[in-house]
């Protein structure tokens, strides 16, 4: 028998991104530098290590997101215990909205998202650096 999806990813994505804020690429360009804003790539090592990544922004994979942001953890990475701003990306602002919303869940404060992902950002002329 065939599975009934009763809440699909526009439903997801519509709920996440009312309650998430999202960071223009405009505005982000002129903080990702900025000592009080972590810049966190939930993209995956393939995806940067094809096009890059916003310079000097935390790679976190999608999956691991929730074990290394909670402290009860093992796998808990201490660039989540800090009293900074988290402005969470992917390629296209789907897996970061979703991101999002699950860290502000956890009480991860505060929480942004890029606005576009890191498409939008090359396209507006952000930086990138390499990744090997």
């Amino acid at each position: 028998m065939p599975q009934t999806i009763t809440r699909g990813i526009k439903a997801l994505l519509e709920e996440a991104n009312s309650v998430v804020e999202t960071l223009p690429v405009a505005e982000a360009k002129g903080l990702y530098d900025h000592p009080d804003y972590v810049f966190v790539d939930l993209r995956d090592i393939r995806e940067l290590q094809r096009s890059g990544q916003i310079p000097g922004a935390f790679s976190c994979p999608r999956g691991m997101l929730e074990f290394w942001i909670d402290p009860e953890s093992p796998y808990h990475k201490d660039i989540f215990n800090q009293d900074k701003t988290y402005v969470f990306y992917c390629a296209s602002a789907w897996r970061s909205a979703l991101s999002a919303k699950a860290a502000q869940e956890m009480g991860l404060s505060p929480v942004l998202h890029l606005e576009g992902g890191f498409t939008e950002w090359v396209k507006q002329g952000g930086a990138v650096e390499t990744r090997e």
